[in-house]
């Protein structure tokens, strides 16, 4: 698109990069899909744009309203931007223990900011409930709802698979995705196994998160903790339900570090924590497998929005991890013997 009516229609149609340091060393093509791009500076302004379209088209949602929704940042952001294009408030309700470069971006694209407690799920001041439990009280207000509302994963569905498919002419071996609300893996998976059912899809899960547990064992459990912000989930929601994974790798804060250190030194790339992430896990599949493979996966979105954690040396000392990146040589040694770290599901949310 050239000429967009509103800020909303620029939403989509972001680059692929070839990662060249990560891709020279293991020998296999690793591509980032530019999800920074996107005018609210992420991933999340694709599941906002579709949230908001779906229910507008519903009928659920007209201009005047207010968009509420608990977030831990990013969907915030994205909600709030689309929602100013179509003549709608916001209302982000946030656990307070998120980075600060996210809530002053909710703010400066016009949303209402409300933090909350970080508590349990089955808090009932959950940021969760606490949005849900808004919205229901006001007649003016429509929950969003990113974890159940499907619309989340028919963006990636409709609009980011296709584009990823056309960019590399089909010529896909590995995706490979983080899961927060499980729209992204979701819809994307789902897309492109239809394309071609032996593409190979990894899920990358930090520590903290239970995805990796249940996979493995059908149990949600959480092991330690992560960084990483909107990452992980310790229950099974609609969204996640459309995947099709076939490994899930499980990896540590300290490989975050790592990771995104050695990118901004060799390809000038800055990444936010879950692109660490996702980049990280694109390596080890890299790595776990035959050469010469095309490996698909996204910048989420850029590190100045973790600017107060990933990139923080205090913040990086008190959680108890080491400031200086492990050798790019001892990283990839590591990566090829990642024993209980990496297993092989071959799942469907169609079985769960």
């Amino acid at each position: 698109m050239l000429v967009g009516q509103r800020t909303s229609d620029l939403v989509g149609q972001t680059d692929l990069l070839r990662v060249h340091s990560l891709s020279e060393l293991s020998g296999s093509n690793i591509y980032l899909k530019c999800e920074f791009q996107n005018p609210g500076g992420s991933i999340k302004d694709r599941a906002a744009k579709q949230l908001i379209e779906d229910a507008m088209e519903r009928g659920e949602l007209k201009p005047g309203m207010t968009v509420v929704e608990g977030t831990a940042g990013n969907t915030g952001i994205g909600l709030a931007l689309v929602a100013k294009s179509f003549g709608l408030n916001m209302l982000a309700v946030m656990p307070n223990d998120q980075s600060p470069e996210k809530e002053r971006m909710i703010a400066l694209h016009g949303g209402e900011l409300k933090t909350v407690d970080p508590v349990p799920f089955k808090n009932p001041n959950h940021f969760y409930h606490t949005a849900r439990r808004i919205a229901e009280e006001r007649d003016d207000c429509w929950w969003a709802n990113q974890f159940e509302n499907t619309s989340n994963a028919r963006a990636h569905y409709l609009h980011t698979g296709p584009e990823i498919w056309q960019q590399l002419n089909g010529d896909i071996d590995t995706f490979v995705s983080v899961a927060g609300t499980g729209g992204t893996i979701g819809g994307n998976s789902r897309y492109f196994k239809e394309q071609n059912p032996d593409i190979d899809v990894w899920l990358a899960d930090p520590d903290g998160s239970g995805i990796f547990e249940f996979l493995r064992t059908g149990e949600y459990v959480s092991n330690g903790s992560s960084m990483t912000e909107g990452i992980g989930i310790m229950r099974l929601v609609d969204n996640f339900r459309q995947a099709r994974i076939n490994h899930a790798v499980n990896l540590p804060d300290q490989d975050l570090i790592s990771i995104s250190r050695y990118v901004r030194e060799q390809d000038g790339i800055v990444l936010g924590s879950s692109s660490a992430l996702n980049l990280a896990a694109a390596y080890a599949a890299a790595l776990n497998g035959q050469r010469g493979r095309n490996i698909v996966t996204f910048a989420c979105d850029l590190g100045e929005r973790s600017a107060s954690k990933l990139y923080n040396d205090d913040y990086l000392k008190q959680k108890g991890l080491t400031i200086e990146p492990e050798p790019i040589e001892q990283l990839t040694e590591r990566y090829q013997h990642l024993g209980d770290r990496l297993i092989e599901v071959n799942w469907s949310g169609d079985d769960s």
